[in-house]
């Protein structure tokens, strides 16, 4: 592959952070990464304190750091407010025993109470685990009851699905708005009831625990995936670098933080570079989302391909009624981002859209499309200054360029897991080959040193960005009275890349029909996630299985959905 090989798009004018890609990667040094925090002047590392309190101490209290959008409501806050909010929350969690090392769950919506939330139990040292707000009952369960969760932040409509009665480990529940029950604590009424200390951070080292999300996987319960502190360095210069955050930017990242890019790139990432966030509640419409662009002023927007794809659907007729000038540089992440969306976005909001390509696991973005960089379309960028990335082959050998193989990136990045929760084997798995830590994608890497995405070396469902592990939904299929076996895909799809398909043999005495598999699929729904129900289902006699081990085949179910697609 060559350049010439695509139809590339060149680089905007404009003044990027990131100038030279090849002088930059001769030089780089990650130490560099950590020159504008104050533990390296004081000794003292927390996130919460660089991405807050440093802002604040430097001068820069009154810059807005929310800007809260929900419909016609809408509201601000500073540094300086974020600070103050911030300390008084995590007052409240200290007085009621959460402590340094602690597991605290954040399970809110999309509203500033959540973003307070995270970063209060930050400031205490603990270790936060914000929950998507779809999560139903089950999802709610296993993430908690793994790491022994002892502490919940939620309001009085999620906490209808936590099952308290299935979570021993949970000593306290704060509810941040709406009515508290009996053996619960109202943050609002700790507010003033319990004061406020502007010293309330406690001090870690790099290597402590930060935050913890839980990623799918084709086997198993979902796996415990825990960050330190250290990342910092690597999250504060990829949203200098990558995402070009400057002084006066507004920085909108649409994920949840109940999904690791809504943490790091929704939170810490711009938090570290100081800029404005917006947080847009409700759910996804494209005309809303417009006009939050045109009300907020968004200059760099971070969003999912299936976003941009539902956008593209929309035509043009639906920009036109909104005022997107505000916008200078345009960012993709989650899964595989189409040429034709790329295009799109020149040709109808005038901006390139620049691929990110990173995992749950890497805790920062690793292969990127960079502002002053060409794109071409379909490729995932190059990698980073201090990445080193390569193409392997099943004996972990590096392929020459332009041939199909494990994407694998060289160990040692800052960003890079802390640990998979009591659970070394699984974090092993992830290092087969010596220095190697391998990605599960399948890649390949042209002569200019782009990398394109092939297809996932294993089961792992990526619809709407969104990672879902089959096993996990099998599990939940099963459960239901009809089902006797469940085997579950990601079927190809124009919008969402994939989408969760279902093959299921039937118990005795059940009957297919349009009302039972729509029963089936409202039960994965209410109890698992709505992301993660089947769209659709088919019944068959019996699931494809190994002779010996009597596991499912789902290579054969995929192969079997392929060639049914292809006779039309």
């Amino acid at each position: 592959m060559s350049t010439a090989d695509f139809t590339v798009l060149h680089p905007e004018k404009g003044d990027y952070h990131f100038k030279d890609y090849q002088q930059e990667r001769e030089q780089f040094s990650w130490k560099q990464a950590d020159e504008g925090f104050s533990w390296k002047q004081t000794g003292k590392v927390n996130m919460a304190h660089e991405c807050i309190d440093r802002h604040v101490a430097e001068g820069h209290g009154n810059k807005i750091a929310f800007h809260y959008i929900n419909g016609d409501e809408e509201a601000f806050f500073t540094y300086k407010e974020v600070k103050e909010k911030t300390d008084h929350y995590a007052s409240i969690l200290k007085h009621h025993g959460v402590k340094k090392g602690d597991f605290v769950f954040v399970f809110l919506p999309k509203h500033p109470d959540c973003y307070f939330a995270i970063l209060s139990v930050v400031k205490l040292g603990a270790i936060a685990g914000p929950l998507f707000e779809a999560f139903m009952e089950e999802a709610v369960k296993d993430r908690i009851s793994d790491c022994g969760g002892k502490y919940l932040i939620t309001d009085e409509d999620l906490v209808k699905r936590v099952p308290k009665n299935d979570l021993p480990s949970l000593q306290k529940i704060f509810i941040t708005s709406g009515k508290a029950g009996s053996d619960e604590v109202q943050l609002q009424d700790e507010l003033h009831s319990i004061q406020a200390d502007p010293f309330v951070t406690e001090w870690v080292d790099l290597d402590h625990g930060l935050n913890i999300h839980y990623t799918s996987g084709s086997t198993g319960k979902p796996k415990g995936i825990i960050h330190a502190h250290r990342a910092m360095g690597q999250q504060y210069l990829t949203g200098h670098w990558v995402l070009d955050l400057k002084e006066d930017d507004v920085y909108w990242c649409t994920a949840h933080p109940g999904w690791v890019t809504g943490t790091v790139y929704g939170i810490f990432a711009p938090m570290l570079n100081r800029a404005t966030i917006v947080i847009n509640g409700g759910r996804f419409h494209a005309r809303s989302w417009y006009s939050a662009i045109e009300k907020a002023g968004v200059t760099v927007w971070y969003s999912a391909p299936t976003a941009y794809r539902m956008l593209m659907g929309e035509g043009k007729e639906a920009v036109n009624e909104f005022d997107l000038s505000s916008l200078r540089h345009l960012l993709s992440v989650g899964e595989p981002l189409n040429p034709e969306v790329i295009y799109w976005g020149q040709s109808v909001l005038g901006k390139r859209i620049h691929d990110t390509w990173w995992m749950t696991e890497t805790g920062a973005q690793l292969i990127v499309n960079l502002p002053s960089q060409i794109i071409k379309p379909g490729s995932m960028g190059k990698p980073l200054p201090g990445i080193e990335a390569a193409v392997l082959d099943d004996h972990g050998n590096e392929l020459p360029r332009g041939e199909i193989g494990h994407l694998a990136i060289k160990a040692g990045w800052p960003a890079l897991m802390k640990e998979v929760w009591k659970n070394k084997e699984k974090y092993s798995s992830y290092f087969p080959f010596q220095g190697w830590y391998l990605s599960g994608d399948l890649a390949v890497q042209d002569d200019d040193g782009y990398v394109f995405f092939q297809g996932r070396s294993d089961d792992m469902i990526n619809s709407s960005g969104e990672r879902i592990g089959p096993f996990e939904v099998e599990s939940k299929l099963i459960e239901h009275p009809a089902v006797a076996e469940a085997g579950v895909i990601g079927k190809p799809d124009p919008l969402r890349g994939e989408v969760v398909k279902a093959f299921i043999v039937l118990r005795n005495g059940y009957v297919a029909d349009e009302q039972l598999l729509d029963d089936i699929k409202k039960f994965v729904k209410t109890k698992l996630a709505a992301h993660a129900a089947p769209r659709e289902i088919e019944i068959l006699e019996e699931l494809p299985k190994t002779k010996i081990s009597g596991k499912i085949l789902r290579r054969e179910l995929k192969a079997h959905e392929l060639r049914k697609s292809a006779a039309g």
